[in-house]
């Protein structure tokens, strides 16, 4: 097996795409420490079908993808290439159709490794075996690490024993005795399952004939019971035959008492015309009647609750004027009392102005009773003093008192006249009250005579409600298509809703030139195809380490190939991208590789499906999986149709719920 090429984009240390020819004879990589001499012998190694982490020098599978820089992001996935030469055509004839055959492994982060060969996919277990019967592989002695010679020399001889086959060529067949024997693990496992199948048939056919047999008395008993339910039915049948006699009879007697029947209800037609013009000065004469009746109700009513009012207020008078009788006793009381007082005042008064004359010239000789007698006066004029206090509120009190009695006597006076009155009043309404009755009971009479007209509302009540089951009906047909209407807008405002939280969930990343990219719809996958992961990086200042930075227009843009469209008409972005975009072509899938030699330098060609070819020689067809730029881009485009799906679907709506409301409008008032 001749290995010819190898091509590494985003694998570990090799961010950008890189090639590395390898010629006929001896072709070497020198370089210091930590070059990246060991990631080509992984690469090679890895895209050979190794799945051991550690055997890459990583913790996980992940782990061979580019992880970014101080000056570089990182990378969404890494792919590795082999090309071998197969002129000889000795590959397996699953992969010998092309003098070239290309191995390609390429690994997304979060969603692992696919394999392809020629451009198709393949099993990775179709690899291993390729490189398995040429006597090589990612565990071949032939690829040599580090440290690798000395664990030959100081292996056991099983270990060395695995170049010997390797050098022989037999490698694959121990790769496929090892299959052979797990394939005959797993057919002694079916069978053993087998055998526990065939046990669990054998039950269920038990199980079976028991249900037959039931199945087959179930018959017998089911004729047996048709033919008792036809002798059942005959005998009904001839009940029923009679009863359809004697119905026949009955009807014909039936339709002579209609016939008399309709004759009189003609006379009673009559009658009921002629009654007719005399029901409405009647039912007039009733209101009348019933009005004034509840009018003298009313006003009896409110006469005893006068009456009873007023009889409240006689009583609680007259206590009052009995407690005044009660006050005025007392305040004379305590007014006697006061004259007394006061009178022996001035009787103490007299006699002291009487003993304190023809003494002057005592003064003298008398200064120790007169001290004395000054206490005494002063003490007695304390005592005067008060008790002229109580003389003037006393007075108060009984000047009070004596207003209080003269109102008590002028409202029991008032309180009487209009007791008479109201007397006089529901004696008058009583016997207005009897007259009211008599007449009511006039109009009673007349009322039951009336009740004939009934038979007329009572036709109007049933057109009324025909009218209200046509409501109805319409009202059901107009609810049906605002349910329509109101779900299809629902689950358009679902999936809008949906949509806007998995773009909002991109966005929440952080900021990125797709969020102010959009393409027509039908080249989103073009577009995509065309710039990639690109449109994750930011949109950055002149100083700004990582990101696309706004760089003049060249002076002369490069001309694309013939029949090649310019992707920059289809696409909306700022203008970060018009360098990028000016050298993007747009052609059909049958014209892409006839044209990709005539691409100059950056320039690049896109297809609507999502092929690519550049100007170095990389192509990319539309059949790998879908670049998350292009889904973005769907997701946007997508979100806009159905935000104007979602607003004609609200109309519709809108209009589905004026029409019910004038429908069931329609109904509640048929209904009423």
């Amino acid at each position: 097996m001749q290995f010819s090429k190898l091509r590494l984009t985003g694998f570990k240390s090799f961010v950008d795409p890189t090639e590395l020819v390898i010629s006929n004879g001896l072709t070497g990589v020198v370089g210091p420490n930590g070059c990246g001499k060991s990631n080509l012998l992984e690469a090679l190694r890895w895209v050979m079908g190794e799945n051991r982490p550690t055997a890459m020098r990583g913790g996980g599978m992940d782990d061979v993808i580019f992880a970014g820089a101080s000056s570089r992001p990182a990378r969404n996935y890494a792919e590795v290439a082999l090309l071998l030469g197969n002129e000889n055509r000795t590959a397996p004839p699953s992969f010998n159709d092309a003098d070239t055959l290309e191995v390609v492994r390429r690994i997304t982060r979060d969603v692992g490794s696919a394999y392809k060969a020629n451009g198709k996919e393949t099993r990775a277990r179709d690899v291993q075996m390729l490189f398995a019967d040429a006597s090589t592989g990612a565990h071949s002695p032939a690829l040599v690490r580090q440290g690798q010679i000395s664990e030959l020399i100081n292996a056991k001889p099983k270990a060395r024993r695995r170049i010997l086959e390797e050098a022989a060529g037999i490698s694959g067949l121990y790769q496929r005795r090892h299959e052979a024997e797990l394939k005959l693990k797993g057919a002694e496992t079916n069978l053993a399952r087998v055998d526990d199948v065939v046990e669990q048939l054998d039950s269920q056919l038990n199980s079976l004939a028991r249900q037959a047999r039931q199945a087959a008395r179930y018959r017998e008993i089911g004729e047996q019971l048709r033919q008792a339910e036809g002798l059942l039915l005959y005998g009904r049948w001839k009940e029923a035959e009679s009863a359809r006699l004697a119905a026949a009879l009955a009807l014909t007697e039936a339709t002579r008492i209609a016939a008399a029947a309709q004759v009189a209800a003609l006379q009673a037609s009559k009658q009921r015309g002629l009654l007719e013009g005399k029901v409405p000065p009647l039912r007039e004469e009733e209101a009348i009647a019933g009005a004034v009746a509840q009018r003298l109700v009313v006003e009896r009513d409110t006469l005893t609750d006068q009456e009873s009012r007023a009889r409240q207020t006689i009583a609680t008078l007259q206590s009052r004027i009995q407690q005044l009788g009660n006050d005025i006793e007392r305040e004379r009381g305590l007014n006697r009392d006061a004259t007394e007082t006061i009178e022996r005042l001035n009787w103490e008064k007299d006699a002291l102005d009487k003993a304190s004359l023809g003494h002057d010239e005592k003064v003298n000789a008398s200064n120790e009773d007169a001290r004395d007698a000054a206490v005494i006066m002063q003490e007695k004029e304390a005592g005067l003093d008060k008790q002229s206090e109580d003389v003037a509120r006393l007075s108060a009190r009984h000047q009070s008192a004596h207003r209080k009695l003269e109102e008590a006597q002028t409202n029991l006076a008032k309180r009487e006249d209009q007791g008479g009155v109201a007397a006089q009043s529901v004696i008058s309404a009583q016997e207005g009250l009897k007259t009211a009755e008599e007449r009511l009971k006039e109009a009673q009479t007349k009322y039951a005579v009336s009740q004939e007209t009934a038979l007329r509302a009572e036709q109007l009540l049933a057109d009324m409600d025909r009218k209200r089951v046509d409501a109805q009906a319409a009202e059901s047909e107009v609810r049906g298509a605002l349910s329509e209407a109101e779900g299809e807008s629902n689950a358009l405002s679902a999936e809008v809703a949906a949509l806007q939280r998995v773009i909002s969930r991109d966005r929440d990343t952080g900021a990125q030139l797709i969020d102010e990219v959009r393409a027509r719809a039908g080249y989103e996958a073009a577009l995509g195809a065309a710039l990639a992961d690109d449109l994750k990086a930011p949109i950055v200042g002149p100083d700004g380490v990582s990101g696309w930075a706004r760089l003049a227009d060249y002076s002369a843009n490069a001309p694309l190939p013939d029949h090649a469209e310019n992707l920059a008409q289809y696409v909306t972005a700022p203008d970060v991208l018009s360098r990028r975009l000016s050298q993007i072509g747009l052609v059909s899938r049958m014209d892409g590789a006839r044209l990709q030699g005539d691409l100059q330098p950056g320039q690049r060609l896109v297809s609507v499906e999502g092929d690519l070819w550049r100007w170095d020689g990389y192509r990319a067809g539309a059949d790998d999986t879908p670049t998350e730029a292009a889904l973005r881009l769907l997701q946007e485009n997508r979100l806009l149709a159905l935000k104007e799906t979602h607003a004609k679907a609200n109309a519709k709506a809108t209009a589905a719920r004026q029409a019910f409301d004038l429908a069931h409008a329609t109904l509640q008032a048929a209904t009423e």
